[in-house]
């Protein structure tokens, strides 16, 4: 067994960092929504990344981030689009040489509330989120499809942009900490009250409810500057009543991992896998079950900051993804500012974590 001394120095170094960005943390875990049915999840893989459990002051908190992705897909992924905003019926056969290509610039939007007394434990946050911006999509190619013994043949394109709003976010999250040990466990989902029309190829909302529900764990020492964070969850997807598809049960796990080279600034990485579990139903037969996965990694920076008493955070981190299937497949990036309460100067006595 050993027992590691935290001093009162370190623990306030500890909180001082954490606090501020585990705001952005809490941000992107109820970030933006889309859904399996165009090959695309609920959980936009990458919005969680370092500091996800990280401690947080008591008080008001807002964060504001900058979304933007450039994806594109083929076969399979690009088809059920067509299919699925009502161009191609349910009991035709079609070939799958089709290609998808999408860009979305988005703004989210997430204010939340940290209880200062404890709720089992830990500490009790409580947040919502929503998002406007500009979605684009188009789709290109050769469609061949048949019935029977009757074929025909297609040649064009079909694109489609929408400038509106998304859905809403609600989340609620326990942290809890010990050392530079963190953990923290987490409930949200969709609401579906944003822009959707299930024959538009380019939508903000999803048009159907969802619950999201997992962990993060967080190793941050103050003494050394390094932080790792992973997050992981499920998700389970209500059934789209305009268009009687349900998409299968997701996993997603998202971390990072960073050194700070100043008290203020740190680099690192960051990545993601995701990977839906259950097969869809109400899809086309030629897509079978339509399990969606995507892999993707990229470096991340963030800077600290005072501002007007608080405590600010400018971050960027990018990725690209490799090994998709059923969805579409880029790059993405995300640019976060988060506000919070600043750390309090006072400390509570040295901390003892015991570890085996």
């Amino acid at each position: 067994m050993t027992v590691v001394v935290v001093s009162a120095r370190k623990s306030r170094i500890l909180r001082r960092i954490g606090y501020a960005v585990a705001t952005a943390a809490l941000v992107t875990c109820a970030g933006i929504a889309r859904a399996d049915e165009g090959g695309i999840s609920f959980w936009l893989p990458g919005q969680s990344a370092s500091f996800a459990a990280s401690p947080q002051v008591p008080g008001w908190a807002l964060g504001v981030i900058y979304y933007h992705t450039n994806v594109e897909a083929f076969g399979s992924a690009a088809a059920s689009r067509e299919i699925t905003i009502g161009r191609i019926p349910a009991n035709v056969n079609v070939n799958l040489s089709l290609s998808l290509a999408g860009q979305g610039d988005l703004v989210v939007l997430a204010p939340a509330y940290t209880f200062a007394q404890p709720v089992l434990g830990g500490q009790l946050t409580l947040g919502v989120s929503s998002w406007f911006g500009q979605n684009a999509a188009s789709i290109s190619g050769l469609l061949t499809a048949s019935v029977g013994s009757v074929f025909a043949q297609r040649t064009g394109i079909i694109s489609d942009a929408l400038t509106s709003y998304g859905d809403v976010v609600p989340i609620a999250q326990l942290r809890w900490h010990q050392g530079v040990n963190n953990f923290m466990a987490y409930v949200t989902g969709d609401i579906p009250a944003g822009d959707y029309d299930p024959m538009r190829l380019a939508n903000l909302g999803i048009g159907h409810a969802t619950i999201d529900s997992g962990g993060a764990y967080t190793y941050l020492n103050p003494t050394t500057g390094n932080e790792f964070s992973a997050t992981a969850g499920f998700t389970y997807n209500f059934k789209n009543p305009d268009t009687q598809y349900r998409s299968g049960i997701d996993f997603h796990f998202d971390w990072g991992a960073s050194h700070f080279l100043t008290k203020q600034l740190y680099v690192g990485i960051a990545g993601y896998a995701y990977q839906q579990v259950t097969d869809d139903s109400g899809q086309n037969p030629a897509l079978g079950g339509f399990r969606s996965r995507v892999l993707g990694v990229g470096p991340q920076i963030g800077y600290l900051f005072p501002i007007g008493g608080m405590q600010g955070l400018l971050s960027l981190r990018g990725y690209g993804e490799f090994d998709s299937a059923n969805r579409p497949q880029g790059w993405n990036t995300w640019l976060t500012f988060a506000i919070s309460p600043e750390a309090p100067s006072t400390t509570s006595p040295a901390q003892r974590l015991i570890t085996k």
